[in-house]
């Protein structure tokens, strides 16, 4: 199920109701049946393998706690059953069909696998769980159902935010009174999370996916374009789903972290990845990069520290050797800023020339992350380089679209500049007078520009595929 389908507008309203109406000591039960309804719209199947890592590692995190010197047993178990189901459904197909391809064989059982929607984040919670308990960092003293619901509680099970057993499963514990509830923080982190997803990520998604499936007919300035505009894409698409996740969390009264900071207004890639997907940054960098040592090792070793978790994170996005590309853009440029920071450590460029830095390392990654494949890959970089005559003309980009897509585009755009800006350096406090009535006009306005621009499609969203 889609937050941007249909039936979700039916299917939210009705759990929210029921679970209002239910006595105290079945909420957490229905919450659970609708979250596995939730999972269940979208592939009936794929709700077994949700059970079946789910019931592993909730036996594994049990043995555990009660079997001390068995520990690592059952750690790697967890480990091990949990990478193997990412290996069976992300790696094993598009390696299986290359090998194939190459013997001029066919085999359709492998075309017909698909990715478990959000595989990647209820496996990496559900593993976290066993970790920490491995740690030492808490008790198993929660049944078997609450697990369950703190693995799959739909609002995040998904696309994240990727919680932590002490932020969230106390919460599914505590009493919850429908008068405590946050209407305003939640219906403005939904209305906001739906203009992103609606109005702009699925807008742009026309431009961006008609040019990253034909490269080859369009220039250098529209390649580089698309690339920016698939940067906004997919942090409107990602965050967008974040906010709407958060927004619907509050509803039933559960706080889940705030998974985005503004990351496009970032001076640096070490400030990139403080404010970009907060969730999965912070899980690489607590169970990977502090496991291979963290920075308590040599200079040099800290240093491949860094590297490996950057290829780590981008063979998690997928087999494809693009994403690999993206991972070493960002492990070469965020090792070279530490280099920088060490040795001029006095020195700090302008703010402006710092963001400029950014944006463009994060596009030129980031067509790497869209390209198709890597001979796609190696056509757009060569014609970026490329600067033939007509290297800054849009004809190309105007025979996709009409003018009338590019104003609603940009003034999409626009919107979420300000909002951002706003939201970064405060330019109408809050002490304000009218600064109440403001707000309350700039969200109903919101609401309009969803109903009148925004694209009903109902596109799935892109991290649904990792």
């Amino acid at each position: 199920m889609l937050f941007n389908s249909l039936i979700f507008t039916l299917f939210l309203p009705l759990v929210f109701t029921i679970f209002w109406i239910l006595p105290q000591k079945f909420k957490n039960y229905f919450l659970l049946a609708a979250s596995y309804y939730f999972y269940f719209s979208y592939n009936p199947w794929f709700l077994i393998l949700l059970l079946g890592t789910s019931s592993i590692d909730f036996w594994c995190g049990q043995k555990i706690q009660s079997s001390p010197t068995n520990k690592k047993v059952f750690l790697w178990l967890s480990i091990v059953s949990n990478l193997l189901v990412l290996f069976s459904f992300k790696y094993l197909p598009p390696i299986t069909l290359n090998f194939l391809t190459e013997q001029n064989e066919t085999y359709n059982f492998f075309k017909a696998i698909i990715i478990p929607a959000g595989l990647s984040f209820y496996t990496f919670q559900s593993l976290s769980y066993c970790i920490d308990l491995y740690r030492g960092k808490y008790v198993a003293k929660e049944s078997y159902l609450d697990f369950l619901l703190f693995v799959s509680f739909f609002p995040h099970m998904v696309a994240g935010p990727i919680v932590r057993y002490n932020d969230l499963m106390p919460q599914l514990k505590t009493t919850k009174f429908f008068s405590t509830i946050n209407w305003e923080s939640a219906i403005k982190l939904i209305i906001w999370g739906y203009f992103k997803k609606l109005v702009i990520a699925d807008n742009l998604n026309s431009i961006v996916s008609s040019t990253f499936n034909n490269v080859t007919i369009f220039n250098g300035i529209e390649l580089l374009v698309a690339g920016f505009l698939f940067v906004i894409q997919v942090y409107c698409d990602f965050s967008g789903y974040s906010d709407i996740a958060i927004g619907v969390a509050k509803l039933f009264k559960i706080n889940l972290a705030i998974n985005w900071r503004r990351p496009l207004l970032s001076k640096s890639l070490h400030e990139f990845w403080q404010r970009n997907h907060i969730s999965i940054t912070n899980w690489f960098r607590e169970y990977v990069f502090f496991s291979l040592g963290g920075s308590r090792v040599p200079f040099n070793r800290f240093l491949i520290n860094i590297f490996i978790v950057f290829i780590v994170s981008a063979a998690w996005h997928g087999s494809s050797f693009t994403f690999v590309v993206w991972g070493l853009f960002h492990a070469i440029f965020f090792i070279f800023e530490i280099l920088i920071s060490r040795k001029f450590p006095n020195h700090k460029a302008p703010k402006f020339l710092g963001w400029l830095y950014l944006i463009s390392i994060h596009t030129i990654s980031l067509i790497a992350f869209r390209a198709n494949s890597f001979k796609d890959l190696l056509h757009i970089y060569s014609t970026i380089l490329n600067f033939k005559s007509n290297y800054f003309s849009f004809t190309n980009f105007l025979t996709y679209e009409n003018l009338f897509y590019y104003a609603v585009c940009t003034f999409a755009i626009l919107i979420l500049v300000i909002k951002e800006l706003q939201e970064e350096f405060t330019f109408i406090s809050s002490s304000k007078k009218n600064y109440g009535a403001l707000n309350s006009v700039f969200y109903v306005s919101i609401v309009l520009l969803i109903f009148i621009l925004g694209n009903f499609s109902a596109n799935t969203f892109i991290y649904f595929q990792f």
